[in-house]
Order: C-alpha cells, then structure tokens, then sequence
C-alpha cells in the first residue's frame, strides 16, 4: 500500500453527483479547503449507507472547519443520483447532501491505492490539507465501516497544530490541551494525565 500521507494527493476530474445535480469537479477546485475524501466499495450496499448518512450528520461540523467531504464509489453519477434518491427506508441514502465522485473504472482508487482485486475501492479515508497536501490516511477492508469522529478529531487536530505548533497527543480532542515540542511539556503533560 502506498502511503500518500506528506504528498500532494492525486489529482482527479471526475462527475459528482450532489443531490439531484451532476457537476464535473476536479480536486484543485478546492484548494484552500480542506477534503476529507472518503472511499466505498458500492452503491446500494451494506455498510457503505451507515456511511454516508453518518457523515451526513456530521456534515455541518465539517463545513465549520471549511472542510468539504466528498464521497468516492466506482458506481457511475447515474447511480449515485438513483441511490440519492432511495429513501432510508429502502436502504438509500435520501438527503445526504455532500458530493458523490463517480469513479467508473477505479482510475481515482487506483491513484490512491485503495482498488481490490475485484475492481472496488477499500474503505480508504483521505485528510487533504488546503494546499492538497495528504496529511492522514486510513484504509478499512470492506466489511469494516469507518469512525467519522475520529475523522472530524483528525481535522480538529491539524488545524490545531497549523494555528497553535503543537502537537497532539494520543486520544486529544478539541478544548483539550495539546503539548508543545519540548521535553518539559511533554513531562507536564504526561504527569497531569496520570495525576
């Protein structure tokens, strides 16, 4: 698996549908955000609904920190529109609101390394800084589906880094402090945690 994290993400043009709406994107048309770009194996699946709809409703968390989430399948953008419109009662994922790359062929998963043999995409998870920098990767087998908290954490916390130099530390979460990179903050640190 190549490890992308410090590299400039793969660049990618691409259909997305967004809610009822099909757009051609590219992945420089957000620079100066931030992406959290999330990989799934299919459309109209198991684990993938669980999902979407849960970044669903983490969404307007994400867009605080300036953050836009986009979704990844190997489905093409009539699918996703399909799938958009499927209620939750009938496995769909109606509402969700954030955009659905199609990546029709797997070119894009195979950029990012997260192709199966059997031509889907691995429940891979990209943070891409506002300078499309990878800065976080994480890559889940199909039947595991993926912590938007610890996503939206991973956000929190390099923005924290970018605004304050210092760096956090295992488990850290927004509010909380972080410890900057000196012996004697991580010594402070280290005895208030097991004070």
């Amino acid at each position: 698996m190549t490890v992308l994290v410090g590299k400039e993400a793969p660049s990618f043009k691409a259909k997305c549908a967004i809610k009822n709406d099909v757009q051609d994107i590219e992945l420089k048309d957000f620079r100066g955000k931030y992406v959290i770009l999330f990989f799934y194996p299919l459309d109209f699946t198991f684990v993938c609904p669980t999902e979407l709809h849960a970044f669903q409703e983490r969404l307007d968390d994400f867009s605080k920190h300036e953050c836009v989430v986009l979704g990844c399948s190997v489905d093409s953008h009539f699918s996703h529109l399909a799938w958009l419109n499927t209620p939750k009662e009938k496995g769909g994922i109606q509402g969700v609101s954030y955009g659905l790359v199609s990546d029709l062929g797997g070119h894009i998963a195979k950029a990012y390394d997260v192709l199966n043999p059997d031509g889907i995409a691995y429940r891979g998870l990209f943070l891409i800084d506002r300078e499309g920098i990878v800065r976080h990767q994480v890559v889940n087998d199909l039947p595991l589906g993926r912590s938007v908290e610890e996503a939206l954490r991973m956000l929190q916390a390099l923005q924290h880094t970018e605004k304050h130099g210092e760096v956090c530390p295992a488990n850290w979460k927004q509010g909380v402090p972080a410890i900057k990179t000196t012996t004697e903050s991580v010594v402070e640190y280290l005895l208030a945690a097991n004070g």
